[in-house]
């Protein structure tokens, strides 16, 4: 596995990174759980102090961090601008309100006292994606900081600036070494890892493929594992929904980050009503996009991640017009010296279509148009996938009671999905399972140790079903 930094608006190979050895791997080992046995007696505070100092670091240095993501993987450097900032807030948000998740639990019992105590588990081991090489790491990185679980992580193969610009910011706040420990190695690497006592938990952002494979490793060394594998979310416009609104985030809901984001929307479901109306507010804000050189201001469309991903997506769309899709807007650019990829719409979609069931990466816009709510509903839930979604009508709490019928991880009720950090991310069905950000995400890797105190001078055992479960 070469992990190596092409520019995606140059196709340039901008350097070459070598791979960590075994030695280097059992040196971040040792390191890493030597830390755990350390941090499992100390104070929260002491590592809330050094999460403030993250964030700040990230604060101080956004333009310097958002630089490495434009050049490693080619996004707005606006929306990088972005993503360096979600990621001060995610660390700022630990070390703020980390302590008080992680609190003493008291439960009722006939047995006398007890309560749940949060511990540490175990060092950590992360494999991470492309798409947002910074904000993806500190949703791993930093509740199992506050926890005390030491990370490693191995990044994806064409982002290797960003893994090495995360290790350094983090290490230049004050974090101690084996704290975050970026490892260059292959997949039988992390199985090997995995596979170590010193390793408790197990975090994957990625393919539907690679979390069948980590979570089966997991599963045979009897690790917990926590999975994000994409979605293809959907976007319902009910027909009392204000069009106005919907107008506004139509664009940005499918080509933010040039449309590879798991939760953007993907399938805009539409009723009859407004189907029409719909499709050419499509055509009209992807007809807006600008392809170009995303350090450029005026560029608002960034070139895709790699030319591998360029022609998986253009396989992903001709077998999509094979199986009787319509292109209603734009057209391929099949030019591979390039990756760019201009906003393309696909109409007239059945189940019987490949794109029915696929998950497109990039500017692909699908519209579905449906008899009614119920029908938009159903459309919804027969899908692999069950990531995000939104929900769009003129009645707010009737669009919320729709977006309770969802089979899905997370809706926005007439809102664009962003993210912050106290809200839960995470996803059902094959988009995976468990939970990050919000105090979902600290107690992921958690131990809940249950601790009972007798404070009679007796065992009660008529109280306790003959010391028995």
């Amino acid at each position: 596995m070469a992990y190596q930094t092409i520019n995606p608006f140059t196709n340039k190979v901008v350097k070459t990174y070598e791979n960590h050895d075994d030695a280097y791997v059992e040196d971040a080992l040792t390191k890493a759980h030597a830390l755990y046995k350390k941090w499992r007696n100390e104070p929260i505070e002491d590592r809330a102090k050094i999460l403030h100092q993250v964030s700040q670091y990230f604060t101080d240095h956004t333009d310097e961090l958002a630089r490495v993501l434009v050049e490693d993987m080619g996004k707005l450097f606006t929306e990088a601008q972005g993503e360096v900032a979600i990621c001060a807030a995610i660390a700022e948000y630990y070390a703020t309100q980390g302590e008080r998740f992680l609190e003493k639990q008291p439960i009722e019992t006939v047995m006398g006292y007890a309560h749940v105590e949060n511990h540490s588990m175990g060092v950590v081991m992360a494999v991470e994606p492309w798409n947002f090489p910074f904000y993806q790491m500190m949703r791993v990185f930093a509740p199992n900081f506050l926890v005390g679980n030491p990370l490693l992580y191995k990044h994806a193969s064409n982002t290797p600036g960003s893994a090495v610009a995360f290790e350094a910011a983090v290490r230049e706040a004050g974090a101690p070494e084996g704290s975050c420990v970026n490892l260059f190695i292959n997949y039988d690497q992390v199985n090997k890892i995995i596979a170590d006592m010193r390793v408790q938990g197990v975090a994957l952002t990625g393919s539907e493929r690679a979390g069948k494979e980590i979570a089966a490793e997991a599963g045979r060394n009897l690790k917990k594992s926590s999975l994000e594998l994409g979605g293809s979310d959907p976007f319902i416009i009910l027909d009392d929904t204000n069009l106005d609104e919907v107008n506004k985030i139509i664009g940005q809901a499918r080509l933010y980050n040039a449309g590879q984001v798991c939760t953007s929307s993907k399938r805009f479901i539409v009723t009859e009503k407004n189907y029409d109306k719909v499709l050419q507010m499509m055509k009209d804000a992807f007809a807006k996009a600008k392809v170009g050189d995303p350090l450029d201001s005026n560029t608002t469309l960034a070139p895709l991640s790699t030319n591998k991903a360029k022609a998986g997506l253009l396989e992903k769309v001709h077998a999509a017009l094979d199986d009787g899709a319509t292109l209603a807007f734009g057209k391929l650019n099949e030019n591979m010296d390039n990756n760019f990829f201009e906003p393309i719409i696909l109409t007239d979609i059945d189940r019987d279509n490949s794109a029915y069931w696929t998950e497109f990466f990039g500017p692909v816009g699908q519209i579905y148009k449906v008899k009614d709510e119920q029908a938009a509903i159903d459309l919804a839930n027969d899908s692999n996938y069950g990531l995000g979604g939104i929900v769009f009508g003129g009645d707010p709490n009737h669009a919320a009671e729709v977006a309770g019928k969802v089979e899905t991880g997370m809706v926005f009720v007439n809102n664009f999905g962003g993210t912050v950090p106290e809200l839960p991310f995470g996803g059902i069905k094959n988009s995976g399972y468990g939970r990050e950000l919000g105090k979902l995400g600290i107690e992921t890797f958690v131990n809940p140790e249950m601790v009972m105190v007798n404070e009679k001078d007796y065992v009660d055992m008529d109280n306790t079903f003959g010391g028995f479960v």
